[in-house]
């Protein structure tokens, strides 16, 4: 069944600029914001579904800048929507004259308003693109909940960075963290990473989600990629997430957590790590997790602190996160 559409893989090789060229021929880092300036990759680019034959499977077309993309088509269905876990298939495809276009062994594929159209062994499947969103999206904070950010007031952060559109920023060069610390406890949080199409891992759309100020949860355009620990939901130098549920740039995403610190006894010692159960999407990437402290935060003591967020040089936007202290 699988063999109507063999993709090919690619290796991608990067060259860094010469010493000797001058700053101004040198690429500039670019991240956009909205879809209205994101030019016609991010048209592109994004989540597709259908069947190829009979077997149902979703794709991630990803944005590599200039008219280049690769994709990740998997078997069953989406990430957290059908995918089996197991089957994927990878291409490249590239825009010239106007039409973005992949070609393998015994197929050719095109995607054009929204509709991937793939012609192989005689006949024509096509994949619709579709906006997927999260579940808790927009969730609203219940009673008792501690308001952290609601689009009106950052008074809650330190230092406080109120954006464009009623949205919250990362902070100072030292990211934000709450002025309060929490000890146990349940989080929801919404994020947007921006679309930045001529960058890749660490450069595209890096933040981070420090629970205790000590423990990161990865922020980061990772669609379509692996789901390792240093990527989006991944738990760094701890814990890949199960899935890697990362949306397209520019979507609204979701983290809902529930965190339980360390405890430790009459002398102070560890007696039991803090755990952690994080869904991302609504999806769970985390089931009960036992952390250890991770680089970057501001304490290593395993003890309450706040949450934190992280300053990676990338305008990724933050609301609606609210917290639940737990008795």
């Amino acid at each position: 069944m699988h063999r109507y559409w063999k993709f090919s893989v690619v290796i991608l090789c990067f060259v860094a600029a010469s010493p000797l060229m001058s700053q101004e021929k040198r690429r500039q880092k670019v991240a956009y914001q909205n879809a209205k300036d994101a030019g016609p990759d991010f048209q592109i680019q994004g989540e597709y579904i259908g069947k190829l034959g009979d077997q149902p499977v979703g794709t991630q077309v990803i944005a590599k800048g200039e008219g280049k993309f690769e994709s990740v088509t998997f078997i069953g269905g989406l990430p957290g929507a059908g995918w089996n876990g197991e089957e994927k298939l990878r291409a490249t495809w590239e825009t010239k004259d106007g039409i973005t276009k992949a070609s393998g062994d015994g197929y050719e594929a095109t995607i054009s308003n929204g509709v991937i159209t793939v012609k192989h062994s005689g006949r024509t499947d096509e994949l619709k693109r579709l906006h997927r969103e999260s579940p808790t999206l927009a969730k609203s904070a219940p009673d008792g909940a501690i308001v952290l950010f609601n689009g009106t007031s950052v008074d809650q952060w330190e230092p406080g960075d109120l954006q464009e559109n009623g949205l919250m920023g990362v902070g100072g060069p030292g990211g934000t963290r709450t002025k309060q610390a929490f000890e146990n406890f349940t989080l929801h949080l919404e994020f947007r990473t921006p679309f930045m199409p001529m960058e890749s891992g660490q450069s595209r759309g890096n933040s981070g989600m420090y629970l205790g100020d000590q423990y990161e949860c990865q922020i980061l355009d990772s669609f379509g990629l692996e789901g390792a620990d240093n990527e989006c939901g991944g738990i760094y130098k701890n814990s890949k997430p199960k899935v890697n549920m990362c949306f397209p740039p520019l979507s609204w995403q979701t983290y809902d957590v529930d965190f339980t610190c360390a405890k430790f006894d009459a002398e102070g010692k560890v007696v039991s790590p803090a755990r952690v159960t994080i869904k991302h999407n609504d999806v769970v990437i985390h089931d009960n997790l036992e952390l250890a402290v991770t680089p970057g935060g501001g304490r290593s003591d395993q003890k309450p602190g706040p949450l934190f967020l992280q300053n990676h040089g990338d305008p990724v936007r933050f609301r609606n996160i609210w917290l639940v202290e737990k008795k």
